[in-house]
């Protein structure tokens, strides 16, 4: 089985075709590597981000309802890009990474579609390179979300980060309502996981073994690697005010982003358009098809909803 195993039966499911899909590697200036997905025989349009702990796959779904080329990036300390020995998984460092690799990558200003960390790294990334970001869709977060509620559960989630089997995790993903139907959270469990040499299986992001810290307080413990530094907070809105491109904001109806959460981002964030989605968290996962929609519905506009 290999990591492109799991189109072939998503694409039947939702009567399209299988696009070519490709893996593509970036060697950055301080020797990590940043992998991607190439989804589509022509250049990308829409640039994916993904949320903490999870990987470029999460967008398989989303991107085939959608029909366009594609990217889809694992960010630094997921998937297949190199960890960072600074723990540092702020959007702003993880922005860095983009702004290296998109003119590589794309010949084009792209959308930006960014779920959770990825949405806050996709508002870095367009405050800080304007010309490679035409419009920016954010998927479940705001700088402002009850770190008590949304990135607790996180944490929670992230304190086992092995387990005995694949099935274990699945059902633990699943409890915490994170992954679509039990088919989803399968596929989505294999492609983020490894069996080590004892045959137990671990979670292959580093963001598994720093969670607790690194959205907790912005001060780590003595024993962490580095300061853990929050990623949400004032700068998050510092990013969103620097963002000349259209921002459009999707919540999902039993996700992170609480009606006061939504109240703050309107009021801090006045140009941009909000809209709510039937879905959780991962909506990329649970409400692939209406996402798709919302975003082709974006792409055509060029200029927000």
């Amino acid at each position: 089985m290999t990591e492109f195993s799991f189109l072939s039966g998503q694409a039947r499911t939702l009567g399209v075709p299988v696009p070519a899909v490709a893996r593509v590697s970036l060697p950055l200036p301080d020797g990590r590597t940043l992998s991607a997905l190439r989804y589509g025989d022509g250049t990308p349009e829409v640039t994916f981000l993904h949320g903490a702990g999870l990987n470029a796959h999460t967008w398989d779904t989303t991107i085939l309802a959608l029909g366009r080329p594609a990217l889809a990036i694992d960010l630094a300390g997921h998937g297949d890009s190199s960890w960072r020995q600074d723990a540092d998984y702020t959007g702003g460092t993880l922005a860095a990474d983009l702004v290296e690799a998109l003119p590589v990558w794309t010949d084009r200003p792209q959308l930006v579609v960014g779920q959770s960390l990825g949405g806050l790294t996709a508002a870095a990334l367009a405050a800080r390179a304007p010309g490679l970001v035409r419009s920016v869709v954010i998927v479940d977060i705001t700088p402002g979300v009850d770190q008590s509620v949304g990135p607790a559960a996180l944490r929670e989630f992230y304190r086992v980060v092995d387990a005995g089997s694949r099935d274990e995790l699945v059902d633990r993903a699943m409890s915490f309502g994170f992954g679509g139907s039990r088919e989803d959270t399968v596929r989505g469990v294999f492609l983020n996981t490894r069996v080590r040499a004892d045959g137990r299986v671990e979670w292959k992001h580093h963001f598994a073994h720093i969670a607790a810290s690194l959205l907790d307080a912005p001060v780590a413990a003595p024993a962490s690697p580095a300061p853990a530094r929050s990623i949400l907070g004032e700068a998050g809105w510092a990013d969103l005010a620097a963002v000349s491109a259209p921002i459009t904001l999707v919540r999902a109806t039993q996700g992170f982003v609480s009606d006061e959460a939504e109240r703050e981002f309107a009021d801090r964030v006045p140009a941009a358009t909000v809209r709510r989605m039937e879905g959780r968290h991962n909506l990329q996962e649970t409400s692939p098809v209406a996402l798709a929609d919302l975003i082709r519905t974006v792409a055509d506009a060029g200029s927000g909803l």
